[in-house]
């Protein structure tokens, strides 16, 4: 019930279209079920001896034009009258296709939309627990299951109701007898239908999980392509992908045997219901029961009846589809958004930071950070260096509010960071993280993606800084060069150089390098860091790295293990010490020498 709420909630500004819809359909079903009492005018009346019985309104309009006797001479006036109805149900169907399609389109787009908006205000580590290609399923797949309910099934729902409820009037008042034999299979495949419905519910939701499975499988693959050539991974991914493609394969193939099993039974049922039907019917007629006439209406609503009747089991199958991709999209707005409460503080961000005894920790009650206590200066560089899992990405994510801290604090300017607002405080603290993304845009628009009013000399300037701005001015379209699967392909350095500089355009006064100079070479890195310190101007700095060269210089080092700060201090008092950071620098040092001597 509360996804229908949520469905009505999608609908609105388009009800009045979808109602207009159900009426037409109701009108172009009042229109079809004219035709056959038409012809049984003309044939027990106008051309048989049978008195006529009609509406007042029917018999004055017949006698206005001369009566039985001058529709028994001009028979054309009968035809006329069926293709005028015929041109009035056509009419009405072409309105019903076109406000509900146009009503449906108008949903889905609110659909995507609303779902786009709240992916977007999702907290940082929805997005890292989710699965891309699920997402992408829900936001495509999903959306069109409902979008084709509403254009094409929702308003037969409305001509179902409307077709046998006219008809089943009209029937009765023309023959009690004739009418139940008519009607006795409507139940059953009435029923039928529902328990039909809960089947296929279950098996269509087995059906699209298993196909979002298979599109992570594939997005994954996708987008690590170059991983798998590297370790000749291509067997053992298609291997997976087969695994995910058969079971897709194998729940798909259920739901269909649960289609054709449905549509096979309520076949055999309908015809024998139009066999039983004909025949007593033709039965009646010889004996004089019933006129020809009535004969002609019921063997005609028979398949108007059961038709919709027999439809009701798509209508139901393409509901349950709907109301699976809507319980998924449901899945997706009912997260919590980020939130950003209206009086948190937007105040003006220098530098100055200090963390006393923070602790986090994810899920578990394992400390990614335990009692982190240190203090930096506006335009310091700290450095921060530690062993794979020893917290040091979870630190700096903690200062732009990307997780919250559980205890402690973290003050910027002697503000707790946690009353300031989060949009605010990742405007002033630019991160280049480990992995860098770009858009597939042009190089140009990757860089000022940060600040988006950019000059161009803004841009060019911090390309110059992040050491980038030769290689781009080398490509033949320069800042212009499309970035992704159709422009120039990148190397890892250069990637993360453009993140770099894409970072630096918005002159943050925190900075953040999430181990994303080790992807450069030493040279680079040192052309990055001494045109960092040229601009620096009042810039505090968070370096990590495994590399003692690209932090030697810092402030302030720290070293991280288990979550703990074990050592902290510059790089003179650090390899005086016995620890982490003098095994590292040993080790570093020795192989530079090495390489020197070769070289």
């Amino acid at each position: 019930m509360n996804r229908l709420k949520l469905l009505w909630k999608f609908m609105k500004g388009n009800r009045l279209i979808y109602i207009g819809a159900v009426l037409s359909i109701g009108l172009a079903t009042f229109a079809s079920i004219i035709n056959p009492l038409v012809l049984k005018v003309s044939i027990d009346s106008v051309i048989g001896d049978k008195a006529l019985k009609a509406p007042s309104i029917v018999m004055n309009s017949i006698n206005k034009i001369g009566g039985i006797d001058f529709l028994e001479n001009n028979l054309w006036i009968s035809a006329i009258v069926l293709v005028i109805l015929t041109m009035i149900q056509g009419i009405f169907l072409y309105f019903k296709g076109k406000w509900s399609a146009q009503a449906a389109e108008s949903i889905a787009k609110n659909i995507r939309e609303s779902v786009y908006d709240h992916l977007q205000h999702q907290p940082y580590d929805y997005h890292v627990k989710s699965e891309t290609g699920d997402l992408i399923q829900r936001c495509t797949s999903d959306v069109d299951t409902i979008r084709r309910f509403l254009a094409i099934q929702f308003v037969e729902i409305g001509r179902a109701i409307f077709m046998i409820s006219f008809v089943a009037i009209i029937m009765f008042s023309l023959n009690v007898k004739m009418a139940l034999i008519s009607m006795a299979v409507v139940p059953i495949i009435f029923a039928f239908s529902v328990i039909f419905f809960l089947k296929v519910k279950k098996a269509f939701k087995l059906s699209d999980e298993s196909e979002a499975e298979m599109s992570t499988v594939l997005q994954e693959n996708l987008s690590g392509v170059r991983v798998v050539r590297a370790f000749s991974k291509e067997k053992f991914e298609i291997d997976k992908f087969e695994e995910k493609n058969e079971n897709y394969r194998y729940l798909t193939y259920k739901l269909i045997r649960l289609l054709a099993g449905y549509w096979a039974l309520s076949d055999l049922l309908c015809l024998i219901q139009i066999g039983s039907v004909l025949i007593l019917g033709v039965y009646w007629a010889t004996t004089g029961a019933i006129t020809l006439g009535t004969l002609v209406v019921f063997t005609s609503y028979e398949g108007m009846l059961l038709w919709p009747v027999r439809q009701l089991g798509r209508i139901l199958t393409d509901l349950g589809k709907s109301l699976v991709s809507l319980e998924r999209i449901g899945e997706i707005l009912d997260e919590p958004r980020e939130e950003i409460e209206s009086n948190e503080l937007t105040p003006e961000i220098k530098g100055n930071i200090k963390f006393e005894n923070v602790s986090f920790s994810y899920e578990n009650d394992n400390k990614t950070l335990d009692n982190i206590s240190f203090e930096v200066n506006k335009g310091e560089t700290i450095a921060i260096m530690g062993q794979t899992g020893s917290g040091k990405s979870s630190l700096v994510h903690l200062l732009a509010r990307l997780y919250e801290y559980n205890s402690g604090s973290i003050k910027i300017d002697g503000i707790e960071l946690k009353n300031i607002q989060k949009k605010w405080i990742r405007k002033h603290v630019g991160i280049v993280l480990q992995e860098p993304f770009l858009f597939s845009r042009s190089i140009k628009d990757n860089i000022s993606l940060a600040k988006l009013e950019a000059k161009e000399a803004e841009i060019i300037e911090s390309a110059r800084v992040a050491a980038i701005h030769n290689v781009i001015e080398d490509f033949e379209r320069g800042y212009d060069t499309k970035v992704g699967e159709k422009g120039v392909t990148l190397s890892g350095g250069q990637k993360q150089r453009i993140a770099i500089a894409r970072t630096l355009i918005n002159n943050s006064p925190i900075l953040i390098f999430d181990d994303s100079l080790s992807a450069v070479d030493t040279e680079t890195d040192l052309a990055i860091r001494k045109a960092l310190e040229k601009r620096k101007s009042g810039v505090t700095t968070f370096i990590i790295s495994h590399r003692v060269s690209t932090i030697a210089g810092a402030d302030k080092i720290i070293v991280l293990e288990n979550g703990k700060i074990v050592q902290s201090g510059n790089h003179e008092e650090l390899i005086k010490r016995k620890g982490l950071y003098k095994r590292v620098w040993t080790i570093q040092n020795s192989l530079e020498t090495e390489m020197d001597k070769i070289v």
